[in-house]
């Protein structure tokens, strides 16, 4: 076996892979051993996935879905006690409808001296750096790619081969080109909720798929929450993923053509 991204010899790998973090609630999209040597595993995981799960805005949205990483820790929050206590707020997955606070003896006695108390949670947090989101979005886009190809002959070493993935491959594993846009816009609300056939209310935590222009550019589709996120997986430029938009009166690829509803 070979390395998906490395092109090394990866038969003594012990790691799966997640194409799509675990502290994102992914269960499912995973590669087995080898496809991702170790190497490389770890790398991803403290370079390109780490700055991004760890961005304020991130961290602040998983505080908010009760989302928990792979020890079952849900990212804590910084919040205000009125008149003016600084307090962390935290939340445990197996019991997402109660907060604990860390405060100060002085915020503790205002509350013990008062009936009411109020918490003022933030809304909104610095997003995650665009070249941090475009690594992100790069490393998902070739490892969905070798997810569908894992029971077709020869799948994986075609992706290995390919030399049209090598800018995106390098720009996952040290960082270059320096810029690779992404484009990002919101396509529904982030606590929007479905109900499924039985009648019981669901979010979407994440969805992906991927976009062939008239163009022949290949893009990659991802949605967390509703925050669609498009790479080109071709080359570091958006501009033929805005004329697509443009032309299908900006209907997201995740819910038109083929994936209509």
């Amino acid at each position: 076996m070979r390395c998906l991204f490395c092109k090394q010899d990866s038969s003594g790998s012990k790691s799966v892979e997640h194409v799509v973090p675990e502290s994102l609630w992914n269960t499912q999209h995973i590669l087995p051993r080898g496809v991702v040597c170790d190497s490389c595993n770890n790398y991803f995981a403290r370079k390109v996935e780490k700055p991004f799960l760890d961005s304020p805005a991130i961290s602040r949205l998983r505080f908010t879905q009760v989302i928990p990483n792979k020890r079952g820790r849900v990212p804590p929050s910084e919040a205000l006690l009125l008149p003016g206590f600084p307090v962390v707020a935290y939340r445990e997955a197996s019991t997402p409808y109660i907060l604990s606070l860390q405060t100060s003896p002085e915020a503790l006695n205002h509350i013990a001296n008062n009936k009411r108390s109020t918490l003022l949670l933030p809304v909104t947090a610095k997003p995650p750096e665009n070249r941090t989101v475009s690594r992100f979005l790069a490393k998902m886009a070739i490892e969905a790619m070798a997810l569908r190809l894992l029971e077709q002959p020869d799948g994986i070493s075609y992706l290995i081969d390919e030399p049209q993935l090598d800018p995106l491959r390098n720009f996952v594993r040290r960082g270059q080109p320096q810029e690779w846009p992404h484009h990002a816009r919101r396509i529904y609300d982030t606590d929007r909720e479905l109900l499924d056939l039985d009648g019981h209310s669901y979010q979407t935590v994440h969805e992906f798929d991927y976009l062939v222009t008239k163009k022949q550019e290949w893009y990659f589709i991802f949605a967390l929450f509703g925050l669609e996120l498009a790479i080109n997986i071709g080359g570091p430029e958006v501009d033929g993923y805005l004329e697509w938009l443009r032309e299908n009166k900006e209907r997201s690829p995740l819910y038109s053509g083929k994936n209509a509803p």
